[in-house]
């Protein structure tokens, strides 16, 4: 099982002819996903050669759905034009828009975020490395090649610590790993991927990855209490973060005590969630967490 992304999956790519797109295009369909089309309006009609196998271009993403019956999109839009394509994505109907692209103004993703709300898109991102079903299907950039289904579930802020913790937790794998992005405003949460992941049958565990700034992991806490019966081990990025410094992701803003790496430790924890302090000692409490059950 998985949530959200599987083998049936049937994936267009927004900007698939260019350089980016091109490129992540190619290793999605090396991963087994199911790619039936891109979408570009000036290059409509057109057909792109990935190794041998021919992806047809489409002028919108209606058209595209109309033709090939897609139900994901994956958009390597540049930031000024991403407001548009993902308005576009969600007025077809699509019922998953994974959204790469880095940059986009918050207005803007304010705008779409909740226009898909209102057409029943499911936006995951933006600023995302996407997600992998791992044997299935891969939805954008997220290596393919680092670890193997599995019963874990992994949601995460983080691109490079998804990476790696699906490489240090290779040997037991994933059902489902989400970056969901680290922007102040994104269109899935932790919460969402929570929720699917309880559902999920072939689930046993989940990883939690969090980071300093805004409350996220602390409305997380809040729901696991309630509603999560499944194990989650948890890792917070900016134990070490120096006070009064800006960092990387744009969400993360510390005010006070509020959104600080310990702060959202503590709320996991009371939550009965264990949070390691190190991606390699998160693994070991996911394994040690996996034996106990």
């Amino acid at each position: 099982m998985a949530i959200h992304l599987t083998k049936e999956s049937k994936v267009l790519v927004q900007g698939m002819t260019g350089g980016q797109g091109m490129r992540h295009t190619r290793r999605m369909l090396a991963a087994g996903t199911n790619v039936v089309g891109g979408v570009n309006p000036r290059k409509a009609g057109q057909t792109v050669d990935f190794d041998g196998q021919a992806v047809p271009v489409f002028g919108s993403v209606a058209d595209g759905m109309r033709s090939t019956g897609a139900d994901v999109t994956v958009v390597f839009v540049p930031p000024a034009f991403a407001k548009a394509a993902v308005i576009e994505a969600a007025d077809a109907r699509i019922p998953l828009a994974v959204v790469i692209t880095e940059g986009i103004p918050v207005h803007d993703t304010v705008a779409f975020t909740a226009h898909a709300r209102r057409t029943g898109t499911r936006i995951v991102g933006p600023n995302c490395p996407g997600l992998i079903t791992p044997g299935q299907s891969n939805a954008g950039i997220i290596p393919a090649d680092i670890t193997k289904p599995g019963p874990i579930g992994l949601v995460s802020k983080s691109g490079t610590l998804t990476y790696q913790l699906m490489y240090e937790l290779r040997d037991i794998g994933f059902s489902t790993c989400v970056g969901i992005g680290g922007d102040p405003v994104v269109g899935t949460s932790h919460i969402d991927c929570l929720a699917a992941f309880q559902d999920d049958p072939d689930t046993e565990l989940v990883v939690l990855i969090g980071e300093i700034g805004g409350d996220a992991e602390e409305r997380a806490a809040a729901y696991i209490r309630e509603h999560v019966t499944k194990p989650v081990v948890g890792y917070i990025a900016g134990f070490t973060a120096p006070e009064g410094r800006t960092m990387g992701h744009a969400g993360a803003i510390v005010s006070g005590s509020a959104g600080t790496a310990r702060a959202k430790q503590e709320a996991l924890e009371a939550a009965g969630v264990r949070v390691g302090r190190t991606p390699t000692e998160t693994a070991r409490l996911v394994l040690e967490t996996l034996r106990a059950g």
